[in-house]
């Protein structure tokens, strides 16, 4: 009779713990579509689901107007916490929700400093950072090209998160006497343009960070690149997925999991105050060998060495 109680007792605390997840939702906000965001969303979905809790999304489809009235709608609504995805999100969930209790968990700001998200008024804000050290960036392109003289950074002027990245690889640069060119855009119009400009003042070698604009037209921004014989290194291993040569970054599957781990540790009473923002424990390194042969690489076997092939030579996807 005992040991029946105490599997009844048991049922009925697994079943209160299950009924107070389902009551609980969650808010997944992202600006645009583009693989590593919907791959980032996707990770937390699926976990926060498994685990009881109501996930509902919304894509603002690269409108700030549509973002802000996502977030408007969401704060109206009363949800239990808000996961805004990328810098711009994470800015604008700020300012909607201020004077709200909502707790936010930011998914991929590069700089939370820089982008507001920590410090005085931010006491319900945490989340994890996609920072990607600068020493490595540059590590990555002379690992497969040690002669390279001048180094190409492609960047959205908009976005806080591609502009922090870049200013770290340029201070690098300066530190080491690495000569550089850089090329910004306002919006995808430009950058065909400027990718070109930057080929014209002989750059070797191309790098864009975790820039979300131009990891959605990655086709056009190789298809450039490539016909120039020059390698695109990226900041994601979604951007070598897309057509992108090379990365020493972010493995966003292990950011949405580490994002809806502190998720469901705020919707289980921790406040986020004693939650310091994350960065991630450890970097992915993939090679696309299709985009190696699109530019005519010769590159040694030995620079291959460390790096999961994530595209074959015969468009053999693994991602």
């Amino acid at each position: 009779m005992k040991k029946l109680i105490a599997l009844v007792i048991a049922v009925l605390s697994l079943s209160l713990v299950l009924a107070a997840a389902c009551a609980q939702t969650v808010a997944i906000v992202q600006p645009m579509s583009h693989t590593s965001l919907d791959q980032i969303r996707e990770t937390i979905v699926a976990r926060l689901t498994a685990d009881g809790y109501t996930v509902v999304t919304g894509n603002a489809n690269g409108d700030t107007t549509a973002l802000t009235t996502l977030l408007s709608n969401y704060a109206a609504e009363g949800i239990d916490l808000l996961i805004p995805i990328a810098t711009s999100t994470a800015q604008a969930a700020k300012t909607v929700f201020e004077g709200t209790n909502t707790p936010i968990v930011f998914a991929a700001v590069s700089d939370p400093g820089a982008a507001g998200m920590t410090g005085e008024g931010c006491e319900n804000i945490t989340g994890v950072s996609n920072s990607i050290p600068a020493a490595e960036i540059v590590k990555l392109i002379y690992g497969f090209q040690p002669d390279c003289q001048k180094i190409g950074f492609l960047y959205t002027s908009s976005e806080t998160n591609s502009v922090s990245t870049i200013n770290a690889a340029k201070a690098y640069c300066d530190g080491e006497g690495i000569a550089y060119e850089e090329a910004s855009i306002a919006n995808l119009s430009e950058l065909q343009t400027a990718c070109e400009t930057l080929i014209s003042r002989g750059v070797d070698a191309l790098y864009t960070g975790n820039d979300n604009t131009i990891a959605s037209a990655m086709a056009l921004y190789t298809d450039t690149a490539y016909a120039a014989g020059i390698p695109v290194y990226c900041g994601a291993d979604s951007m070598v997925a897309d057509g992108g040569f090379a990365t020493i970054g972010v493995n966003y599957v292990q950011l949405g999991d580490q994002v809806a781990a502190l998720a469901e540790q705020i919707l289980s009473g921790t406040a986020p105050s004693e939650l310091p923002y994350e960065t991630l424990s450890e970097y992915a390194k993939f090679v696309n060998l299709q985009a190696a042969d699109r530019f005519g690489a010769d590159f040694p076997e030995s620079a291959y060495e460390g790096y999961s092939v994530l595209v074959e030579a015969d468009g053999t996807s693994h991602f």
